[in-house]
């Protein structure tokens, strides 16, 4: 307790007239989820921003800011889907995502797609009930398949980029943030807000 407080006397966050207080005020962010308010116009986000369905596309509410992020998708069922990042300018409502220069997304036929090209290809194509992780290191974008890698990784993927997806054709995915189904790769963990020190 009293390392804290020298802490944050040091930082100016705590002065001698506030020994009279107890409690120590910090920001808290909601958990990452889908962003509702980066979502096509025929989209539905239900389950606490966890779950993708209907037609169109949506990012995250944080984008990558630390080191190496991960994330996963369940397909919960199958139809025309994809998965992976985008900056956030991206355009929610044309899909499939991919098409444009703005993200760089696994679709459902297990090939990677970025400004309407194909970049990569996974080795095993993701199915109803698999887990895909998705990791980040601001070089490069790999995937995983029910915890195991696919050896597949993309370049490419710079600047602000969000974790993103769409769906079509009845498809269904639910997004795990936290509390993941698999443990995420040595050095990777899940996505954290960007904090900032005064």
């Amino acid at each position: 307790m009293f390392g804290l407080c020298n802490f944050c006397k040091s930082y100016g966050l705590w002065n001698d007239g506030d020994a009279d207080r107890s409690e120590l005020i910090l920001e808290v962010h909601p958990p990452v989820a889908l962003d509702t308010t980066r979502m096509g116009d025929e989209v539905v986000v239900i389950k606490n921003g966890g779950r993708l369905c209907g037609s169109g596309g949506c990012i995250a509410t944080a984008s990558i800011v630390q080191d190496k992020a991960y994330f996963e998708v369940k397909v919960q069922r199958d139809g025309q889907w994809g998965v992976g990042l985008s900056l956030g300018t991206v355009n929610v409502n044309n899909i499939p995502f991919g098409v444009d220069n703005q993200s760089w997304i696994l679709r459902e036929d297990g090939k990677v797609y970025h400004n309407n090209q194909v970049v990569a290809a996974v080795s095993e194509v993701p199915h109803e009930s698999d887990v895909i992780g998705v990791t980040y290191d601001h070089v490069e974008m790999s995937f995983h398949l029910n915890g195991k890698p696919l050896n597949t990784s993309v370049r490419g993927p710079k600047g602000t980029v969000f974790p993103s997806a769409f769906v079509d054709k009845d498809a269904i995915l639910d997004f795990y943030f936290a509390n993941f189904q698999f443990a995420p790769p040595a050095g990777f963990s899940r996505i954290m807000y960007e904090q900032t020190i005064l």
